[in-house]
């Protein structure tokens, strides 16, 4: 299950590291015009739509990247069935759909419908399309039917398995998502532990995209607390209104940021770069704009329990603001951007003082990040196993990928030896027919870190972040002999 959820995390960087450019320019756009959020400013508008394009369709670059990652050879058919996965679900769960299937009003339909465009369908789209692809993409149909052989075959194959996936959401997310509501409306008569809960469970349901349902019990007029606007329009109970926003201004603010500076002093030393540019990125849009999504699916699959303790962290900060009646709210986001926007809301109270509790969970994230990290040897970016790489002494160092490649592939016994090559972001790897036809002296004398033997079949030669382009000419070898 954990090597599953790396994979998963690993699938996801792809997507992820677009979204910290895209949360910045909305957030430079929502700061120039905050109350029109672009219809009185032309320049704000275009930065904001901007960006939107990007954070507003996560679930469909999610649908693509998973399915693009957990392919057994990241081909593109698997993407384009990702894509083909999610329009079918979300085309089929929609509000005029389900009207259609149930002969009812549009305005009748179960509001749970109207959030069938989340992360989870897209994760899960992408999933079942990657399952279609190392299912079906070598399977050879009838001659009459011969064009629909192969990795032609994966995106029909996704497509009907995702309206038998469907089918059960169609009875399932309902309940789901109303059970959610309920739990809802429970918490919210708990004073300051209810926005702890709350929090708790915001993050925790993140990957999911089942924090909607919460939000718009706690956020929004679904029960009548209406917490942000409430706090915009300065008409509820100073000290109260906007408990159920202030607590995460110190987690996205600071927490969230040292959170991603502990992972990257925690990195191995050979990824310390790439994950500095991820992390500087991805913290100064936390920072910023409140956009955590960057930073949480950076480390959510490849070390879930370390995002078990990040939500608990956010839950006590809720409860810690709630405590003290330390109030600010957003209209975007707990990001600076809001933050020195509501400090002229007259019924902000003592917002400052969140900004103390934020330099006090900065030290908490960082240090106990930092500890958990190391002590658990818990596989944030820079620490997965896929990604070490062996040190050894080095040869001379063959730059030309196509000459690397050819050595390669006779120190692995030739073509007729080699079943199958992947790639992940450092290393090949390789299914071979017989390990006994492996020379791995050839091999080495490419100037590779090194090799490491996983099995009676199974060998992996760690090239370095250049991977791909030798793996390329392995596959085009493969090809022409």
């Amino acid at each position: 299950m954990m090597k599953f959820l790396q994979k998963l995390g690993r699938s996801l960087m792809l997507p992820v590291a677009v979204l910290p450019a895209a949360a910045i320019l909305m957030g430079i756009g929502y700061w120039i015009d905050h109350d029109g959020w672009g219809e009185g400013n032309a320049l704000a508008a275009f930065l904001i739509k901007a960006g939107a394009s990007i954070i507003d369709h996560i679930p469909i670059l999610f649908a693509v990247g998973v399915a693009l990652g957990m392919s057994k050879d990241k081909d593109g058919s698997s993407a384009l069935s990702g894509l083909v996965a999610f329009l079918v679900v979300t085309t089929m769960l929609s509000t005029d759909t389900v009207a259609l299937l149930q002969g009812i009003d549009v305005a009748n339909v179960n509001p749970a419908f109207e959030k069938i465009d989340n992360a989870f369908i897209g994760i899960l789209s992408g999933f079942i399309a990657a399952w279609m692809y190392n299912r079906y993409s070598q399977v050879k149909l009838p001659d009459f039917l011969a064009f629909f052989s192969g990795k032609r075959l994966v995106p029909i194959m996704s497509a009907v398995a995702m309206l038998a996936a469907s089918a059960v959401l169609f009875f399932v997310w309902p309940v789901v998502y109303s059970w959610l509501v309920s739990f809802g409306e429970g918490i919210s008569s708990l004073g300051a532990i209810g926005a702890g809960l709350y929090g708790f469970f915001n993050r925790l349901l993140i990957p999911t995209g089942l924090h909607h349902a919460l939000n718009a019990v706690f956020w929004f007029d679904t029960i009548g607390i209406n917490d942000i606007g409430k706090f915009w329009a300065s008409e509820g109970v100073k000290g109260v209104t906007g408990m159920y926003q202030a607590g995460f201004f110190p987690i996205m603010m600071f927490g969230l940021p040292a959170a991603g500076l502990a992972m990257y002093h925690t990195a191995k030393t050979k990824r310390k770069k790439q994950v500095a540019s991820l992390m500087l990125a991805a913290g100064f849009a936390s920072f910023f704009t409140g956009v955590t999504e960057p930073l949480e699916f950076a480390f959510m699959f490849l070390a879930p329990a370390l995002y078990v303790v990040h939500a608990a962290l956010t839950g006590l900060s809720l409860f810690i603001a709630a405590m003290f009646e330390w109030t600010a709210g957003f209209g975007f986001s707990a990001g600076f951007i809001d933050f020195f926007l509501s400090l002229r809301i007259p019924i902000a109270n003592m917002p400052l003082m969140l900004v103390v509790q934020g330099l006090g969970f900065a030290v908490v994230y960082y240090f106990l990040f930092r500890f958990l990290i190391v002590k658990f040897n818990l596989k944030t970016p820079g620490r997965e196993d896929e990604e070490e790489i062996e040190e050894s002494e080095l040869g001379e160092t063959i730059n030309d990928f196509t000459n690397m490649a050819v050595q390669i592939v006779d120190g692995l016994g030739g073509v007729e030896n080699i079943r199958s090559v992947e790639y992940c972001a450092t290393r090949l790897r390789v299914e071979v027919g017989k390990m006994d036809h492996v020379d791995q002296k050839k091999i080495k004398s490419t100037g590779v870190p090194g090799i490491h033997i996983v099995g009676s079949q199974s060998i992996q030669v760690i090239v370095g972040t250049n991977v791909q382009f030798v793996a390329d000419e392995v596959e085009k070898i493969r090809k022409h002999r």
